[in-house]
């Protein structure tokens, strides 16, 4: 099982979040999430958002880092990609 982080960037809610996705299926990057005590909310479209006082937890579990544009490469080349929903206008 090989999931992937990239560091905490990203911000929002007052804290900066990382992203914690799979390159093989979400069944595995929700069995990763649970083992981590990352709740289910914390899933967005393909990826878990994690905030960056759970980075080093993440990294501790197995979680490889990558960067930001890894991250996205790597949802694209397994199809597991999720675009946010546009409304019509």
């Amino acid at each position: 099982m090989t999931v992937y982080i990239d560091p905490p960037t990203w911000p929002g809610h007052g804290r900066m979040w990382s992203h914690l996705v799979s390159d093989v299926s979400y069944a595995e990057l929700h069995a990763f999430a649970e083992g981590l005590g990352v709740p289910r909310r914390a899933f967005e479209r393909d990826h878990y958002d994690v905030p960056s006082h759970r980075y080093a937890d993440a990294v501790r579990a197995g979680a490889v880092r990558v960067s930001s544009r890894e991250v996205v490469r790597l949802l694209h080349g397994a199809g597991l990609r999720r675009r946010k929903r546009t409304l019509p206008r």
